[in-house]
């Protein structure tokens, strides 16, 4: 009786699936945080590849990552701080932003996304850019003992720049598809030091910072310098995205088009 044995070729068209993801691998952003880059999205490849021998589809996964997402974010508000709570919050974040990743490359391994499938992963975005804050809001007001109730304004206030981040970061892809420009231009690489300036602004590295929950004073005082840093980048960025719209209406408009009012 002959024993069975094991594909030899298993685990070499995982690490092809992972090879082919790893050179379809979509360009850096210009200014693209580290985390991102160099630890969010080769999680994300290895998922994929995992995800796509299993038959999972891409909304699949971002349903997969808006679980581990949104668990992490019920916990943050209904339980109180300690290290345990601190830990599993970020492990659920975290994982929910490698899925978060995984998602559009399970789509291009399989030929392509769709419209209803970025609709589904923009909105459960930009939910949980909004909530997560919230969510710190509710914990600080249950259970941190603030020197004044003034700095229950440092959640509301992220919130609402990372709301405005995420809008203005869409709207200027849509809006340059819209007047023909590249979202993505070849010369919008990044390099590591442009990465390692802008981490606070990195979602990843916000969900790092939760592990200091076992210290609620620490993780207030780390989480009010991601505000600032977060408001401040998105003030600079905004004076030069607003330029860079003007310079795209300029090109429109000397090249005969006509200019398209999204809204209006």
């Amino acid at each position: 009786m002959t024993q069975p044995t094991e594909d030899p070729d298993v685990a070499e068209r995982y690490s092809d699936i992972v090879a082919r993801l790893a050179g379809a691998q979509k360009k850096r952003t210009r200014g693209a945080p580290a985390y991102s880059i160099y630890v969010n999205r080769k999680a994300g490849r290895y998922l994929a590849a995992a995800a796509y021998q299993l038959g999972l589809t891409p909304n699949m996964v971002t349903v997969i990552s808006a679980v581990f997402t949104f668990s992490g974010i019920v916990m943050l508000a209904t339980l109180p701080p300690s290290i345990g709570l601190g830990v599993g919050v970020w492990l659920c974040l975290a994982i929910g932003y490698a899925f978060d990743s995984a998602d559009g490359q399970v789509a291009r391994l399989r030929g392509g996304g769709s419209p209803s499938g970025e609709w589904l992963d923009h909105v459960i975005d930009a939910t949980k850019i909004s909530s997560l804050h919230l969510a710190v809001l509710i914990s600080a007001f249950r259970f941190f003992e603030l020197p004044t109730p003034a700095l229950l304004l440092v959640p509301i206030g992220y919130c609402v720049v990372a709301a405005v981040a995420f809008f203005a970061i869409i709207l200027n892809e849509q809006l340059k598809r819209v007047y023909g420009a590249d979202p993505a231009p070849e010369n919008g690489h990044s390099t590591v030091l442009r990465s390692l300036l802008v981490i606070p602004t990195d979602y990843g590295f916000l969900c790092l910072v939760f592990v200091l929950l076992g210290a609620p004073q620490v993780f207030f005082a780390a989480y009010t310098l991601m505000f600032l840093a977060n408001g401040g980048h998105l003030l600079l960025a905004s004076v030069k995205w607003f330029r860079d719209m003007e310079r795209l209406g300029s090109v429109v408009t000397a090249s005969g088009g006509q200019p398209v009012a999204l809204g209006r």
